[in-house]
C-alpha cells in the first residue's frame, strides 16, 4: 500500500516520459507567444508603414500575419511522431523526427543564431529606454548606455537561473501586461497627437515620396525594403513554438490546444500591431520616428511617456528569459547527455527548505551566457541591425520552409500533387520577400558600421 501511495505521488509530479508534470493551458502559450511577439519592435511599426504607405503597409502586416498563422498550425501538428506519438521538446528535436539529415544542424544553426541575436539586442533597446528615462524631457541630453546594459545584465543574471519554461508562467503573463501597457500608451498618444492637429504631417497611400528632405529613388527602395524586414521580424516567433507547446498538458491533445493559442496570440498581436502602425503613421506622416515613444519628446505631463519606457523595460526583463529558454534547454541537454555521471553538470541542491534548487552549471554557464551578450551589447552598439538582417533571413526557413517540409513529410503528400504545389509556392514566395528584406538590413547595416565606436552606446 506504501508503494502504490509513494508511485501515485510521483506520477503527480512527473509526465509518463520522466519529465516535469506539465500543467501549461491555451491561455498560458498565449501569453508566453505574445511576450515574445510583441516586443520594443512594434514600436518601430509607424516608420515601417511610412516606408511603405498605407496600402502597402496594411497587406504586409496582414500577409506576415496570415502566413504565420498557417504555418504555425502546420509546426503544432509536428509535436508528436505520428508512429510513436513520442513528444519533441524542442524545434530541433521536430525537424529531427520529420526530416532528419543535414536540416537537423541548419535548424539548430538558425534557430539559436536568431534567439542569441535576440537577446543582445533586447539589452541594447533596454539601455536605450532606461537613458530615455533618464534624460527625460531635456531637449540636449547625452548620457551613456553601458551602465544601464551592465545594470540589465545583473538582473538577467538572476533571473536565469529560473530552470526551464515551465517555471516562466508567471514572468510571461507580467511581460504580456507590461507589452500591452506601452503598446496602448503610443496609440492613445498617436491619437491624441491627431485630435489635437498639431503640425501639417503629410501621409499618403505610397508612403514617404522621392525628394521629401532629400530622399533618392535608391534610398527609398531600401527603406521600403528595410520596412518589410521591421514587420517580418515582427512575426520571426516560429523558434519558440515547440518549447512552448511542451509545456501544455498532455490532455486535450497538445496540437489542439497549441492552435487555439497561436490562433488567439496573432490574432491580439496583428490587432496591436495594425493600431501602432496605422495610428503612428497618422498621428506623424513622414516624420514617424524609428521608435513612436521617441516622438512625444515635448508631451506633457512627460512621465506618461517615461511610464511606457518603464514597461518597456519590465516586459523586456521578461522576453529575454523566453528567447533564452530554448538555448539554455539545449546546452544543458546536451552536456547532461554527455556526461551523465558528473554531479557538477547534473546534481540539484536545494534550499531554503527545498523551495528552491540550483546546479552548479546551471549557475555557472548561465552567467557566463549572460555576460557575453551584456559585454557585445556594449561593444557593438547597433547590433539590433544584425538581429534585423537575422530576423529577416530566418524568417523563411524557420517559419516557413521547416514547418511546410515537416507537414509534407508527416501526412506523406505526393510530390507535385495540387497541395504540394500550393505549399512550394508559398513557400518560394516567402524566401523572395525575406531575401529582399535582408538586402534592406545589410543596406543599414553597412551605414551603421561606419559610424562604429566600441563602447561608445550613447542615447
Amino acid at each position: 500500500m506504501s508503494l502504490s501511495v509513494e508511485a501515485g505521488a510521483a506520477n503527480s509530479k512527473f509526465d509518463d516520459d520522466g519529465r516535469q508534470k506539465r500543467t501549461g493551458t491555451a491561455m498560458t502559450a498565449a501569453a508566453h507567444i505574445i511576450t515574445s511577439v510583441i516586443g520594443s519592435g512594434v514600436l518601430s511599426l509607424a516608420w515601417a508603414v511610412a516606408q511603405l504607405g498605407w496600402l502597402a503597409g496594411t497587406v504586409c502586416l496582414i500577409i506576415f500575419s496570415m502566413v504565420t498563422l498557417f504555418t504555425s498550425h502546420l509546426l503544432s501538428d509536428c509535436y508528436r511522431n505520428p508512429l510513436t506519438g513520442k513528444r519533441n521538446y524542442s524545434y530541433m528535436d521536430v525537424v529531427n523526427s520529420n526530416l532528419g539529415g543535414l536540416q537537423i544542424q541548419l535548424s539548430g544553426i538558425a534557430q539559436y543564431s536568431l534567439l542569441f541575436g535576440i537577446t543582445i539586442g533586447y539589452t541594447i533597446i533596454t539601455a536605450t529606454s532606461m537613458a530615455a528615462i533618464k534624460c527625460g524631457s531635456k531637449e540636449d541630453c547625452h548620457t551613456s548606455e553601458n551602465g544601464f546594459m551592465v545594470i540589465y545584465g545583473i538582473v538577467q543574471i538572476v533571473l536565469s537561473q529560473i530552470p526551464n519554461f515551465h517555471n516562466l508562467a508567471f514572468l510571461s503573463l507580467i511581460a504580456a501586461v507590461m507589452s500591452f501597457a506601452y503598446s496602448f500608451i503610443g496609440i492613445a498618444l498617436s491619437m491624441t497627437k491627431i485630435i489635437q492637429g498639431n503640425g501639417h504631417f503629410v501621409r499618403s497611400l505610397t508612403g514617404i515620396p522621392v525628394g521629401w528632405e532629400g530622399l533618392t529613388s535608391e534610398n527609398k527602395v531600401w527603406q521600403i525594403l528595410s520596412g518589410m524586414g521591421d514587420i517580418a521580424f515582427a512575426f520571426a516567433f516560429s523558434p519558440l513554438l515547440t518549447n512552448i507547446q511542451d509545456t501544455l498538458k498532455s490532455s486535450p491533445p497538445e496540437n489542439k490546444v497549441m492552435k487555439k493559442a497561436t490562433t488567439l496570440a496573432i490574432f491580439v498581436t496583428t490587432f496591436f500591431y495594425m493600431l501602432c502602425g496605422l495610428i503612428g503613421y497618422a498621428a506623424f506622416g513622414n516624420d514617424s520616428p524609428g521608435n513612436l515613444l521617441t516622438g512625444f519628446s515635448s508631451f506633457k505631463p512627460f512621465w506618461i511617456v517615461d511610464f511606457a519606457n518603464i514597461c518597456i523595460i519590465v516586459h523586456l526583463v521578461g522576453a529575454y528569459q523566453v528567447f533564452c529558454q530554448p538555448i539554455f534547454a539545449f546546452i544543458e541537454g546536451w552536456s547532461s547527455g554527455k556526461w551523465p555521471e558528473s554531479d557538477f553538470i547534473t546534481k540539484e541542491y536545494s534550499i531554503i527548505n527545498g523551495k528552491i534548487t540550483f546546479n552548479f552549471f546551471r549557475l555557472i554557464w548561465r552567467t557566463s551566457f549572460v555576460i557575453l551578450t551584456t559585454v557585445l551589447a556594449m561593444i557593438f552598439p547597433f547590433f539590433n541591425d544584425f538581429v534585423g538582417l537575422l530576423g529577416s533571413i530566418i524568417f523563411w526557413p524557420m517559419t516557413v520552409y521547416f514547418p511546410i517540409e515537416m507537414y509534407i513529410a508527416q501526412k506523406k503528400i505526393p510530390r507535385f500533387s495540387g497541395a504540394w504545389n500550393r505549399l512550394q509556392m508559398l513557400s518560394l514566395f516567402c524566401l523572395i520577400v525575406s531575401l529582399l528584406a535582408a538586402a534592406g538590413s545589410i543596406h543599414g547595416l553597412i551605414i551603421s558600421v561606419k559610424t562604429f565606436k566600441p563602447f561608445h552606446a550613447e542615447f
